[in-house]
């Protein structure tokens, strides 16, 4: 294809390029939508759930790139924050449970962050799992742990450094967080969530979850 024949194919379809360019501009910088592929943040988050990435939470960012241009505010401990981990190698969605300075444990499962233990409530036992409500420092979500204590039932304690984060998944005995992948740096965050968009179910034909539509999470 020669440069005329480019020139007049970009013309004619014109209103269709400034959509695109638009749309990659949006995605990238203001709000995006995820699909959900395991179960790291159940009971909070399901496999099949699509949510809803508020990516000016915390910045905005030049478009396909994690540099800021403005900082708004920073991720607090409860936050489920997206972000594309360089030691994990993948983009993670976990659960800020330390911020910097704080100092972050696990006892048989029970999450202490500076010296103040979590209480738990709402408990429910199935063969396979132990559902709770994890109270800690006004911050309150239901959480799902094995029956039986696993290797990352204990951990720490440790302390975070400034400018990381210590993230978890709500489905603690399953979920390479930061007891895996290490803290997780300011600048990996990309946006924040706090809404599921749709969900599908994947065990069942792809069937819509109609409760999960615009479910606003804990």
């Amino acid at each position: 294809m020669n440069a005329k024949n480019l020139s007049s194919l970009i013309r004619r379809n014109r209103g269709f390029l400034v959509f695109v360019v638009l749309m990659v501009v949006f995605r990238s910088s203001f709000a995006d939508w995820n699909t959900v592929p395991t179960g790291s943040m159940l009971p909070s988050i399901v496999e099949g759930d699509r949510i809803l990435v508020d990516k000016l939470a915390y910045d905005l960012n030049v478009p396909l790139t994690h540099h800021s241009l403005a900082r708004f505010a920073d991720p607090q401990r409860g936050d489920v924050i997206i972000f594309d981990s360089a030691a994990a190698n993948t983009r993670l969605v976990k659960r800020v449970v330390g911020i910097p300075g704080d100092r972050v444990q696990l006892i048989d499962n029970r999450l202490i962050v500076n010296g103040i233990a979590a209480q738990y409530d709402g408990i429910e036992e199935t063969q396979n799992a132990v559902f709770a409500n994890e109270h800690l420092l006004g911050i309150t979500h239901r959480v799902r742990l094995s029956p039986h204590l696993t290797a990352r039932a204990n951990f720490g304690p440790v302390t975070v450094p400034e400018g990381h984060y210590f993230a978890m998944g709500d489905n603690r005995d399953n979920s390479a967080d930061s007891r895996v992948i290490g803290f997780v740096p300011r600048d990996e965050i990309g946006g924040r969530t706090q809404r599921i968009v749709m969900s599908l179910n994947y065990e069942n034909n792809y069937v819509p979850r109609s409760d999960r539509f615009w479910k606003r999470l804990d």
